[in-house]
């Protein structure tokens, strides 16, 4: 008969430790009441696109984003108009419970807006800042340092953002001419990277010159390349202490957008960079934008980085389940915890790593129902029409007739209530 083995049993050269990722040491920022980097843990945000003139449409839309979960909502101000109105936002969002930090973003025109409209500055948490569009010529160190010294002025700390569409044009003039002087030049991919780079820890030496403090500073280097992001974000986290955003940026839309930031966040952050992540999809025609907070928790949940809902195991389905009623279910609970989660957020403690499993027959059903805090494992093609329910790795029901569903919510509930109270 063969025996079970264990760690004890294997072989040193057979036993794989599982590597625990350790976060690399970053200062830490504090953007309103958040803190980015440092041991704090890796922070979700996302981004409005709506007019952020249209004062309802935002404040709408900052507070979806919120509740999906995002703990920091950036909006883009623009021009006049929308830095009219962000004090407004503000206000709004705090007459309606919503203490959601707000970043603004700014292009162009930045250090007009900050000094025109004082109650913008003051309303937001964070400013932030391309080095590639702030200026050009002689007045880009003179707008980047406005925008500097309002921020110092106002207490906020700062994100700058390099973005590889819109690079500073002088730098990387420079360092491609100088490139083709080298014997042997390097690939204009590579200057790319490394113009990125420079932006980045140029800029944050300009605005600690002029007395922003470490600890009011953030950095991004963003890219559309899966393998150029985690390039230029493994040598920027080795390069500097600052705390970093992290994201693809115009990651795609649908399956695309979600893969690919998936897989260049979740190396880096493997790595234990990273310290703030955005996933920059695009929206489906009229979809819902807050999409992209689910799927950066799910990143983060899925690595064992931090927990934000319990999360559903459920097959795939084959020709054992030709019914379709396992996958209702599957997304019926689902949809349902992610609805009670505000709830439950607020009176159980820790329910956010609880686990469920709706399987959909009896070949992995009862199994893996059994390694969820509660599963429950469907009948599949040709099998009796019962559901046993297991919790903490223990029968304790079956389920019969046309209320399964409602039954199993029922039982989720009410492990809620035992466990988590």
């Amino acid at each position: 008969m063969q025996q079970s083995m264990n760690k004890d049993s294997l072989p040193a050269e057979l036993y794989l430790e599982r590597e625990v990722t350790v976060r690399r040491e970053s200062v830490a920022v504090k953007v309103g009441d958040i803190t980015v980097g440092g041991d704090a843990p890796v922070v979700v945000q996302s981004m409005t696109n709506t007019d952020t003139a249209d004062v309802l449409a935002t404040v709408r839309q900052v507070q979806q984003l919120a509740a999906a979960g995002s703990e920091l909502v950036r909006v883009t101000v623009n021009n006049e108009d929308a830095a009219r109105q962000v004090g407004k936002i503000r206000d709004m969002l705090d007459a309606a419970g919503c203490a959601v930090p707000l970043v603004g973003d700014f292009h162009y025109i930045g250090h007009k807006l900050l000094v025109k409209y004082p109650e913008c500055a003051e309303a937001l948490a964070k400013y932030r800042i391309n080095p590639g569009n702030v200026g050009f010529g002689k007045k880009r160190d003179s707008q980047f340092a406005a925008m500097i010294e309002t921020a110092i002025e106002y207490d906020k700390p700062v994100r700058i953002g390099v973005n590889w569409g819109s690079l500073d044009s002088a730098l990387i003039t420079k360092m491609m001419d100088d490139n083709a002087k080298l014997p042997e030049p390097h690939s204009p991919e590579y200057v790319t990277q490394q113009a990125l780079i420079a932006s980045a820890l140029d800029s944050a030496a300009l605005a600690e010159d002029i007395g922003l403090t470490r600890d009011k500073i953030i950095l991004s280097c963003k890219v559309s390349g899966v393998q150029e992001l985690i390039s230029v974000y493994t040598e920027l986290a080795a390069r500097c202490d600052y705390a970093l955003h992290l994201g693809l940026t115009e990651a795609g839309m649908g399956s695309k957008g979600i893969v690919a930031s998936t897989a260049a966040m979740s190396v880096l952050l493997q790595q234990g960079i990273g310290d703030t992540i955005r996933v920059s999809l695009t929206p489906e025609p009229n979809g819902d934008r807050t999409k992209e907070v689910i799927v950066a928790q799910e990143i983060l949940q899925t690595m064992g980085i931090r927990s934000f809902t319990p999360l559903v195991t459920a097959c795939p389905g084959c020709g054992r389940t030709t019914s379709t009623y396992f996958q209702e279910l599957a997304d019926s609970i689902q949809a349902y915890v992610r609805t009670q989660m505000p709830i439950w957020r607020e009176k159980y403690e820790g329910v956010e790593e609880m686990s469920l499993a709706v399987m959909g027959c009896v070949v992995n059903g009862p199994g893996e129902s059994k390694q969820a805090n509660i599963g429950i494992s469907l009948p599949g093609t040709g099998e009796a029409p019962v559901a046993p329910v297991f919790i903490d790795g223990e029968k304790v029901a079956t389920l019969r007739g046309e209320n399964i569903a409602e039954e199993f919510k029922g039982m989720v509930n009410e492990y809620v209530e035992q466990t988590y109270s």
